[in-house]
């Protein structure tokens, strides 16, 4: 596409100040300036956005310049002089107003120069964010205490220095017509299926909004139709060392600017159910602590609307389990009290979430009390519904996806609906229906439930129990990878 004479530089310095002032409005924001020098005989304007430069390094740039004028240099060729008097290691140039003003705005600085026709565009960008520390979901005994931040390129370096791979690519593209975000594809070349890199890519490139400001959440909303289905799609991570372990198996990480969880795809349910703690210990104890996880988050799933089930249809117990079922006479059907006290934990947790920590306590008193032992005072709920509604939640609370563990609580809410108004046929039928939908599913044409489905033994056994690195000597054959065997010495 032809550029109009608006979008290309001249080796006029008004005419390029003007196309400047009337797409910035510079006056109108204080944290855009530029700053006018004359060096060499020369008119020089160095534009700058203070907000988002590093100020010692601009500073420096600027004093560099300045002394050209102060010690008086003479040369017949001032763009060749001011370009090695640039102190910095990233000096590029462009004639392009479009690129001048989006480096400006991703905290650049860029330098006309009368009578030149490009400008120098100089990387002083410091972005304001935070230290890397330990994320909070995914917390580990022993282990990194480092985590991703808000800087995407804190966040490549976090990932670069465990894969000092000369084949890890880092390639970055822009979503969202007026943010403008950084988002980076990141991945192992000779690893990752060549196919699903083009395919990502393609559909990052169809983006068309106006800003990705929500940043991860909705760059996967394009990518993957998600719709109604509850279950997550692409795995979330705060850990550099989980998203690195990813790369290397063969998968795909998706980095957008201003979040601090990547996205690793494609990804399975199993994918879901692993955590880092796991791998920090022997195999004996990450497989005792995966058992313990896998029958914390199946309790959390069926135990409530399996304990209603008995309780509405008290024939179907067996003798030696008869004594289940509230024993305690309520003026509220079983029914309702397990719907009350899911949407009243429900509404504890997101209330804790968002209450500041000074008021967390206070918070944790008002639920017991009110929760607890009130409503079991004025006859609203029973011992046991609170019993079975705790267990449920802490099974919940053990699945490391927060993610799969919402998705988990609503689909558990649809078994005891299902139990409440159908009894044992709603059971049933409501847990076929979910498989059967999880059957169904292929995000990026996987099975999500591989390996159960189709039935891969030898990789089902690596998700039941945590086998020792020595001998994990094939990658997940789900990611289709382009090196089957893991590298190891001779």
């Amino acid at each position: 596409m032809t550029k109009t004479k608006d979008q290309i530089l001249t080796n006029n310095l008004k005419k390029n100040e003007k196309i400047f002032n009337d797409r910035l409005n510079i006056d109108a924001s204080f944290d855009v300036g530029v700053r006018k020098l004359s060096i060499l005989g020369k008119e020089v304007r160095m534009y700058y956005v203070n907000s988002l430069n590093d100020e010692q390094i601009a500073i420096e740039v600027l004093r560099e310049l300045m002394d050209l004028e102060k010690f008086d240099m003479k040369t017949t060729d001032a763009r060749e002089t001011i370009e090695n008097h640039i102190a910095h290691i990233q000096v590029d140039f462009t004639d392009d107003v479009d690129k001048c003003i989006f480096h400006l705005l991703s905290g650049l600085i860029f330098i006309l120069v009368d009578g030149e026709k490009e400008a120098f565009v100089v990387d002083v960008r410091n972005y304001p964010g935070r230290e890397p520390g330990e994320p909070d979901t995914e917390r580990v005994t022993r282990g990194a205490r480092d985590g991703y931040t808000e800087n995407i390129i804190e966040n490549a370096g976090l990932t670069r220095r465990r894969l000092r791979d000369e084949r890890l690519r880092n390639e970055i593209l822009q979503v969202g017509v007026r943010s403008q975000t950084d988002v980076v594809v990141s991945y192992i070349n000779g690893i990752v299926d060549p196919d699903l890199v083009t395919i990502v890519k393609q559909e990052l490139e169809k983006i068309n909004v106006d800003g990705i400001t929500m940043a991860d959440k909705v760059v996967e909303e394009y990518i993957l139709d998600q719709g109604w289905n509850p279950f997550p799609l692409v795995r979330f991570t705060e850990r550099p060392d989980v998203a690195a372990t990813h790369l290397t198996e063969g998968h795909m990480l998706l980095m957008v600017d201003t979040s601090p969880t990547i996205m690793i795809l494609p990804t399975t349910m199993f994918h879901h159910v692993q955590h880092a703690e796991e791998f920090r210990q022997s195999t004996a104890v990450g497989t005792f602590l995966r058992w313990i996880r896998f029958l914390g988050m199946l309790a959390a799933m069926f135990i409530v609307p399996l304990w209603l089930l008995m309780a509405l249809e008290p024939d179907m117990l067996p003798e030696m389990i008869s004594y289940i079922g509230p024993s305690d006479d309520s003026n509220v059907p079983v029914f309702a009290q397990m719907l009350i006290g899911e949407l009243g934990v429900e509404l504890i947790r997101m209330a804790a979430v968002h209450t500041s920590a000074p008021l967390g306590t206070a918070l944790g008193f008002v639920a017991a009390l009110l929760v607890g032992e009130i409503a079991i005072d004025v006859g609203l709920l029973t011992a046991e519904v609170i019993l079975y509604v705790a267990l449920g939640a802490v099974g919940i609370f053990a699945s490391p996806s927060h993610e799969l563990g919402v998705a988990l609580k609503m689909v558990r809410l649809l078994f005891i609906i299902a139990v409440g108004m159908f009894t044992s046929y709603g059971y049933v039928i409501s847990i076929t229906i979910v498989f059967l939908l999880m059957v169904r599913m292929k995000p990026m044409n996987k099975p999500y439930l591989w390996p159960f489905l189709p039935f891969d033994p030898g990789s089902l056994w690596h998700i039941i129990a945590r086998s020792g690195v020595p001998n994990m000597r094939l990658r997940p054959r789900i990611v289709y990878p382009r090196d089957v065997v893991r590298q190891s010495k001779p």
